[in-house]
């Protein structure tokens, strides 16, 4: 364990008894030093991730009924919200996707389509991975998006395992530039739709809890995916024509690596096929639910329904139906990241207790008595959420930062949406530092980027991502909602 896990590991059981011990019952109210002493431990061991995050999610559910906050009922109920159903349907698509490698033949398909000089190839690996994080995790976008990129690296610079070994500034700026838009696609991509990332899944979750405010798929898509396409352009821009530029035309060799990578592939089997349409269908239905739902006069289509009808979907389509081969099989979901399903009902179940405490709505009347509904509060809660992005979980922030910012939005009487959604994107927003965020990790390991590199990048992306947002707040979503 690192320094900072065994502090935490000690530092968030210690505060928990000093706050039951030092707040009174009276302040707030009686169920209010409970939840609070049970919020900051909590929130000690996912900054430290001194214990395995969702581990730390299963708090509540032990804390809550001990402590007379709610009963074991209520305090389990978050643990199956139907939004963590709609992530565990996404969950098993995405594995479709990638154990018959339709997630890498889209990613070569879309790389060739850019050009091969060393802009066109950034920004086609670019498009590849953002697209490919609007539906799958952004770390196992990055995992599978990375040797395809140091291969293209190869291509161009002998012995490239360091960057102080490429000596020609447009080559090292090519092997930089790639590698961090390759992270930060990663990252930005999900922030175009609901299952695109952990944080826009518990927003809507506690959205549905707090106000019974249910945000659709295509709802989320119409704010969510102008966001990202104009992040990514600007991560493009700032990469490729302002800090690093390359300069570099054609690159020989690159078509050649990835028609070779698509002759590894071979022609689309019926398995890929499969996949590819069960995706398809599941896409069409989340973003046309609605005008089916009244078409056919009924209201059984919803997010939910549609990703686990998706997801059983794989189970149950057979490749070779004589064989017993289907798409999936019940051992692949080892593979499947079930602690982020906990992670949800945690962060619920806290956002639960924040609120039957009146501590959220504290908060709201306190800082509404600061300050009044304006844009200028939109911009500062994003650039609050963008800076604590950089130093803690980016789920973790939407988990205890969003039921806060809703009791702001409650008390000042403005939708929640409008004051809710910027944070949540804002908390994907961890360009600066290789910690900051699994895709910036899996980058930096390349040894093309070094950590002055990424901070410089990141920091203007983070202040050009808070604009974005924040304009897209004002504009966007003030039309739509």
């Amino acid at each position: 364990m690192h320094l900072s896990n065994r502090i935490g590991y000690f530092l968030g059981p210690l505060l928990f008894v000093i706050i039951l011990l030092v707040v009174p019952e009276e302040f707030i109210s009686p169920k209010a030093p409970a939840v609070l002493a049970l919020a900051a431990w909590m929130l000690t061991w996912w900054v430290t991730e001194a214990v395995p995050i969702p581990v730390t999610a299963f708090l509540p559910m032990i804390g809550f009924p001990l402590m007379g906050v709610m009963k074991i009922g209520a305090a389990a109920a978050p643990y199956a919200n139907p939004i963590i159903f709609l992530f565990m349907g996404g969950f098993m698509i995405a594995l479709a996707l990638e154990k018959h490698r339709l997630h890498e033949r889209i990613a070569l398909n879309l790389i060739r389509l850019t050009g091969t000089s060393g802009n066109g190839i950034i920004l086609g690996f670019m498009l590849a991975t953002a697209f490919l994080s609007m539906w799958i995790s952004n770390t196992a976008t990055a995992m599978m998006m990375l040797p395809i990129a140091t291969s293209v690296v190869l291509l161009i610079i002998q012995d490239a395992g360091n960057l102080r070994q490429i000596e020609h500034a447009g080559e090292r700026n090519f092997a930089l530039g790639l590698m961090l838009s390759v992270g930060y696609a990663a990252s930005l991509g999900g922030m175009a739709t609901i299952i695109g990332t952990p944080p826009n899944v518990v927003f809507a979750g506690i959205l549905n809890d707090m106000f019974q405010i249910k945000i659709s798929f295509a709802e989320w898509f119409i704010v969510g995916f102008p966001v990202a396409a104009l992040l990514v352009l600007a991560n493009y821009v700032v990469v490729t024509r302002i800090l690093f530029p390359n300069r570099l035309k054609k690159i020989e060799g690159s078509d050649q690596l990835l028609n070779a990578r698509l002759t590894v592939l071979g022609p689309m089997k019926k398995s890929e096929k499969l996949v590819l349409l069960v995706f398809s269908i599941t896409a069409f239905l989340w973003m046309f639910q609605q005008l089916i739902n009244s078409l056919l006069a009924w209201d059984f289509l919803n997010d939910t329904t549609i990703a686990i009808c998706g997801g059983v979907l794989m189970f149950i389509v057979p490749v070779n139906f004589r064989k017993g081969e289907f798409i999936l099989h019940w051992a692949d979901t080892e593979k499947m990241a079930w602690g982020i399903l906990f992670l949800f009902g945690g962060g619920l179940c806290l956002a639960e207790g924040l609120s039957i405490s009146g501590i959220i709505q504290a908060v709201g009347t306190w800082v509404a008595g600061q300050s009044q509904y304006s844009i200028w509060l939109t911009l500062s809660l994003i650039i609050i959420s963008v800076t604590l992005s950089e130093v803690m979980s980016n789920v973790a922030l939407v988990n205890v930062f969003v039921p806060v910012v809703f009791g702001i939005a409650q008390v000042m009487q403005v939708n929640p949406i409008l004051l809710g959604l910027p944070v949540t994107l804002g908390a994907s927003i961890a360009l600066m530092s290789p910690i900051a965020t699994p895709p910036n990790a899996i980058v930096f390991s390349s040894g093309h980027i070094r950590i002055q590199d990424m901070v410089k990048a990141g920091a203007l992306l983070n202040i050009i991502s808070v604009i974005i947002i924040w304009l897209i707040s004002i504009t966007v979503m003030e039309w739509y909602w």
